[in-house]
């Protein structure tokens, strides 16, 4: 019958085996006090009851004197791995107090080993404290553990006298000046380089007869100059500080592995990045050949759309006005794939790091993607439809003005008052987009002005009119030459629409508001109304035109027809 967990029968059998452990112990004729004799053999039937270890579900570390000695991980003879370093720590501290410091060996036999100090016996290691999957032996781990032990044993023995700590203290007060000295050094140069900058700056600023040296201060590169300065320093200020401390650590006993393990993770830092620059040569060697193979086709590519875009060199699937947006678009594209092509051989690119950061990258690529993408895509319609050029006089929705920049997401468009008009390109295709430039230069562009004129002044004077408005204007093409349509025949007038060319679309504006003078005072001259007559009742007389004044100065009879 099993007894339940916790109860006084359990207590009992647990009592009983401390106890059984405790003989088995005293079973050994090893010298309770240490005195250097021979280790025994042990007698095998109380050796396998003394070790019969099983795995512990936790783990403790044997330290001694602040230096891990061992990694206990088993239970011998119930007792937890804690207990067993509570035990090995108190046997050490008497062998201190009794100066007995060595010889410190170990013996093997199966299944584990016996470390002992001057004969005698301080900790037993089985097969279960030792990791075989990570390549441990029980006889490396008792070696490696000895080694270890004597040095703890050294130090505490040290710790204990009075001379050897104060000779420690004045080594290390002394390590503490010479830190002190060189961090006020230090200070000094720094202080002396910035004010030498600011002055080789100021006396720069002199020689270029720059009579303000506010100018440079405004300009903040003295400051700049400055802030590197002083971080170098605080770099120089924090090696300084941390080798005293290393120093000084290394003077006690008690903290000796302290100082050991800066020292070793300041050798181990200079020694990983050394490795690291080594090994990182061949990478960054392909990196830079791929970057000058890169440019150099972009270089290539870039020559021949200049060629493109100044005329030198015709291509049958490019116009010289895409050809500038396609070298971007083939520029981008090739550095891309350079970029894709070089990122295996940086280094760190394995590293969760740079994983980290290509995950963000993508993170932002997709959440932005969609408006970005849909403006890319707008741009590339309107550069490769030759919808608009650089230059063009357009009309965009309600702006109108010169297009002064296509780029890959917006269009800029600079007004007649001198504004600077940004549209997305987006926008830009939504909309209705008009070109006066595009044949401006060679079949010409119309821009139409109309006037209305009542019924009883003749047509044909009215036509004359007109155009010789249009000939007293300035700005005006003469080829194709300027002409007049009768748009409409309304209620109460006769609607005439003058067509001209502008020489240029940009000052459409002002070249319509000096044909609209003219013509108001060519109307003047004649005597013709410009009214659009309404009434309510009809007239005493018909409003007709009598045909002796069908041809009316300015019209000429033998005028012909206009198409």
């Amino acid at each position: 019958m099993q007894a339940p967990a916790g109860s006084p029968l359990e207590r009992s059998v647990a009592r009983l085996r401390r106890g059984l452990g405790i003989c088995l112990l005293l079973a050994f004729p090893v010298p309770v006090f240490g005195q250097p004799q021979s280790a025994p053999e042990p007698p095998p039937g109380a050796l396998a009851a003394l070790l019969n270890a099983t795995p512990s579900s936790q783990t403790f570390t044997l330290t001694y004197f602040n230096r891990p000695l061992v990694l206990l991980k088993a239970e011998v003879l119930g007792r937890s791995p804690e207990e067993r370093a509570l035990a090995t720590e108190r046997a050490l501290d008497d062998l201190v107090d009794r100066r007995t410091t060595g010889p410190v060996e170990f013996k093997l036999f199966e299944g584990g080993s016996l470390i002992t100090v001057g004969s005698r016996v301080v900790l037993a290691l089985t097969d279960k404290d030792v990791d075989n999957l990570s390549g441990e032996t029980i006889e490396g781990v008792s070696a490696q553990t000895v080694a270890r032990l004597q040095i703890a044993l050294g130090e505490a023995v040290e710790a204990r006298r009075l001379r050897a700590l104060l000779r420690s203290a004045g080594v290390a007060l002394l390590g503490l000046l010479v830190g002190v000295m060189a961090l006020w050094a230090i200070g000094r140069i720094h202080r002396a380089i910035a004010g030498k900058f600011v002055a080789v700056a100021e006396k720069t600023v002199s020689r270029s007869r720059i009579a303000d040296v506010e100018v440079l201060r405004g300009l903040h590169i003295a400051d700049l100059e400055r802030r590197m300065v002083k971080t170098a320093m605080v770099v120089l200020d924090l090696v300084v500080i941390y080798a005293t401390l290393t120093f000084v650590l290394r003077q006690f006993p008690y903290t000796r592995p302290w100082g050991e393990s800066l020292r070793a993770y300041l050798i181990a830092t200079i020694e990983n990045l050394a490795l690291g620059v080594l090994k990182a040569i061949p990478g960054l060697f392909t990196v830079a050949l791929i970057f000058l193979l890169t440019r150099f086709v972009v270089r290539i590519f870039g020559l021949w759309f200049h060629a493109v875009e100044s005329g030198r060199v015709k291509a049958r699937w490019i116009y010289p006005e895409t050809a500038q947006p396609t070298r971007r678009l083939v520029t981008t594209l090739l550095w891309v794939f350079g970029a894709v092509v070089a990122y295996p051989y940086l280094p760190g690119s394995q590293t969760e790091a740079f994983k980290g950061i290509s995950v963000f990258l993508g993170l932002m690529v997709t959440l932005g993607s969609s408006g970005i993408v849909n403006q890319v895509m707008s741009g590339f319609t309107l550069t490769y439809s030759r919808a608009l050029r650089v230059g063009d006089f357009v009309r965009i929705g309600d702006v109108e003005g010169t297009v002064v920049h296509l780029g890959v997401l917006s269009t800029k468009v600079r007004t007649l008052r001198n504004e600077d008009v940004t549209i997305p390109n987006a926008v830009v295709v939504s909309q209705t987009t008009v070109d006066y430039s595009r044949f401006g230069d060679t079949e010409g562009t119309f821009v139409p002005t109309s006037v209305t004129i009542g019924y009883d002044a003749p047509w044909r004077q009215v036509h004359a009119l007109l155009l010789q408005a249009a000939g007293r204007t300035a700005g005006i093409r003469r080829e194709p030459e300027p002409r007049v349509l009768q748009a409409s025949l309304e209620d109460f007038y006769v609607r005439y629409t003058l067509f001209v060319c502008l020489e240029r679309q940009q000052s459409r504006p002002f070249t319509l508001d000096a044909l609209h003078q003219n013509i108001q005072d060519v109307f003047n001259e004649y005597g013709v109304q410009i009214m659009s007559p309404n009434y309510v009742l009809d007239p005493a007389a018909p409003k007709v035109v009598a045909k002796k004044d069908w041809f009316a100065a300015p019209a000429a009879r033998d005028r012909p027809a206009q198409p």
